[in-house]
């Protein structure tokens, strides 16, 4: 068998190439992804006997820094608040960004009210081009949510071919395709949604975008543990990668920027899904805070967090059940907290604020369906589980900020002083910090500095006293 015709096996999940057969692909891990394929032929360069590749003449000559016009990349605001944010300021003609998501959570429905307002605004047409839907059901997704536009057409295709015929007739200026693993390019093998047919197509869309300084948005499927489905060179073609969260059954969703060559890669959207379609919330705080109860409840502590570049006020809650009998092992259930962190707060509380936990029933949430990973919720759900623990209410205007250690110290976190000025602003009167966390004067909020975690339940208790 010549070089050109050797065998080569590829992952059909990740696309990876091995010279032999394997039931476990050794990059993604996945089992029985292995199918053959032809290995693309070696090439000498220099003295190994081919010759070098000639020199082409550009396409384009080299210019100087300076005299590159910045306007191509430009964004263009399409009126949505929380995905212009998001986006660095809208969409960029010609970038082509990747958004993803479980399924029911509002990709299609935000996506489609994107196209409405980019039409309005005047910047040009837009085509949603779905493999998922017919053009009947996207109308009647339209007629429910306002977003009939005469600029904003609509083509139900699966083909690549006739994706980019669509583009040729409408010459539109924003291009939405859900989803990327619904098309198929029929000149590239592999199955639809498979790595190379996935490849294939964003490789064209993309040069298509990259041609007609057309923006687009590439919707892409997510696997069973929330990764973006296809291979990881996907995201590398893209210029933005987002991801659209949030819980069907809850009202908030938040659009959360990954990769961002346009802006910043950090921040973070906040939308509430209606009946007439997606909100942008530019003040989210409402919905992650309880409704005040006439009489205060024990088990509950507020905390500020940051999500991406906002601060966001969070009520944490607990709760405690009965003690298990020896040798049992007690539940411990949290939602919208990380379960490890719940673990360890409430081993230090045993072993350094004295109070026994470890052996009795546990259960901690956050309000409104956000989830929160960073260490700085650790102090907030401490001083629940105490005031839980105790049958003593937390004040209502006070916030606890700060990472507990295992040696019972609370630790700084970041962006404390912006975390403490939005509480100020939502009218707290005290926020409990770590020592030294605190660089400026924040007016109308009373800062109590701590260095351990019985600190922290001695000023809170002393606060609940002199305001109930």
């Amino acid at each position: 068998m010549s070089k050109s015709q050797r065998i080569a096996y590829a992952c059909g999940a990740c696309g990876v190439r091995v010279p032999k057969w394997v039931g476990q692909c050794p990059d993604c891990g996945e089992w029985g992804s292995m199918e053959e394929t032809a290995a693309p032929p070696r090439q000498s360069v220099g003295g190994g006997g081919s010759a070098a590749p000639s020199a082409r003449r550009p396409a384009k000559p080299a210019m100087r820094i300076g005299t590159v016009s910045a306007a191509q990349a430009a964004s263009l605001p399409t009126g949505i608040g929380e995905f212009d944010r998001v986006m660095g300021g809208g969409l960029v003609p010609g970038g082509v960004t990747l958004i993803s998501g479980e399924p029911g959570v509002g990709k299609s429905t935000l996506l489609l009210e994107v196209a409405h307002r980019f039409g309005e605004a005047g910047y040009g047409r837009a085509l949603v081009a779905t493999g998922e839907e017919s053009a009947a059901q996207v109308r009647r997704r339209a007629d429910r949510t306002g977003c009939l536009s005469e600029e904003l057409y609509l083509a139900a295709e699966t083909d690549l071919g006739a994706v980019l015929g669509h583009v040729e007739d409408v010459k539109p200026s924003l291009l939405i395709l859900d989803s990327v693993q619904t098309v198929i390019a029929p000149d590239t093998d592999g199955v639809p949604g498979g790595v190379t047919q996935v490849k294939a197509v964003a490789s064209a869309i993309t040069a298509e975008a990259k041609a007609r300084d057309m923006a687009v948005i590439l919707v892409g499927h997510v696997t069973k543990d929330g990764g973006i489905a296809g291979p990881r060179a996907l995201e590398h073609l893209v210029d933005t990668v987002v991801h659209f969260e949030g819980d069907r059954h809850s009202m908030l969703r938040l659009l959360r920027g990954v990769k961002n060559r346009f802006g910043p890669a950090d921040e973070v959207g906040c939308f509430e899904m209606t009946e007439d379609g997606i909100i942008s919330l530019a003040d989210p705080s409402g919905l992650f805070l309880d409704d005040a109860p006439t009489e205060p409840t024990p088990g509950t502590c507020v905390t500020v967090t940051m999500e991406g570049r906002r601060a966001v006020p969070v009520e944490v809650q607990a709760l405690l059940g009965k003690s298990v009998k020896d040798g049992a092992i007690p539940r411990h259930t949290v939602s919208g907290l990380d379960q490890a962190r719940l673990n360890m707060v409430l081993a230090v509380l045993t072993r350094r604020g004295g109070m026994r936990l470890l052996d009795r029933e546990v259960y901690a949430t956050t309000i409104g369906g956000i989830r929160v990973r960073e260490p700085a919720v650790d102090l907030a759900l401490a001083l629940a589980l105490v005031s839980a623990e105790q049958e003593i209410a937390v004040s209502a205007d006070l916030v606890a900020i700060g990472e507990v250690s295992l040696t019972g110290q609370v630790r700084r976190t970041v962006n404390a002083d912006r975390r403490i000025g939005e509480a100020a602003r939502l009218g707290f009167k005290t926020a409990i910090v770590p020592k030294g966390s605190v660089a400026e004067r924040h007016r109308g909020i009373e800062v109590v500095e701590v260095e351990t975690i019985n600190d922290a339940k001695r000023a809170a208790a002393r606060t609940w006293a002199r305001r109930g």
